[in-house]
């Protein structure tokens, strides 16, 4: 009887882990260039008292990479990604991908992003601009402009998230290793003047909440039953 406990446990603690991921979707609606995730469980079935009992395993979180849709800005330093690729940045941590496109030059001419991070070419190397030269034209391919004069590029790097991947700040992902710059691919450019919106659906995160809020419910009166069952085998041994 105290099995339907520990199934109760493992579907309460499966729950709270969808639970924050739901939370951290929604609460990033509205956030440029975030890519919703998602949480994957593995059922473990185990042998107990001659019984098989399915319990959730701790989940995996795996990342959408369902692009999300473009606005318009007009602001020349805002910049969206075509296509499977992502912007790369020089931070503490590392090296970051983000599809976070809103950038701004440094009075000395650095293209940053709003947190401040230089933006990096397809080399790995910072962007740096010409403060004097005037606002930079970038064309589908990445190539910076100013004064008519080709000044650099901005880096498009491929980019596949792994189970339980590591993020940073609103939304960028740590890379593991070195950034992976994309060559000749005709689906992969960039759009000047736009940015990317959050790819998460509200109405299917609101949906799941509602889903896991009854599931706990669920959870807990199965274990109420149970916790009443063992009452009732307690005072039944005591009384006999």
């Amino acid at each position: 009887m105290e099995n339907g406990i520990y199934v109760s446990l493992s579907a309460q603690a499966a729950r709270i882990e969808r639970l924050t991921t739901i939370a951290q979707n929604i609460a990033n609606a509205k956030t440029v260039g975030f890519r919703a995730s998602e949480i994957r469980f593995e059922e473990l079935v185990k042998d107990i008292s001659g019984e098989d009992l399915s319990f959730s395993v701790d989940g995996v979180e795996y990342l959408d990479n369902t692009q999300g849709g473009l606005e318009q800005t007009g602001n020349p330093l805002d910049f969206a990604v075509r296509g499977n690729a992502w912007f790369g940045v020089q931070t503490p941590a590392g090296p970051v991908v983000t599809r976070d496109g809103r950038f701004t030059m440094t009075p000395d001419g650095g293209l940053v992003t709003v947190s401040g991070y230089p933006v990096l070419d397809p080399g790995g190397a910072p962007i740096q601009l010409d403060p004097a030269a005037g606002e930079p034209e970038v064309g589908g391919d990445g190539f910076i402009r100013q004064g008519g004069q080709q000044v650099g590029a901005i880096g498009l790097f491929a980019f596949q998230p792994a189970p339980d991947f590591r993020r940073f700040g609103d939304a960028g992902i740590i890379v593991d290793g070195e950034l992976e710059p994309i060559v000749d691919d005709p689906n992969a450019g960039v759009v000047q003047g736009y940015v990317e919106q959050s790819n998460v659906n509200a109405l299917h995160e609101i949906t799941q909440l509602i889903e896991v809020q009854r599931s706990f419910e669920q959870a807990a009166a199965l274990m109420e039953k149970s916790e009443q069952s063992i009452e009732q085998l307690i005072r039944a041994f005591q009384s006999g």
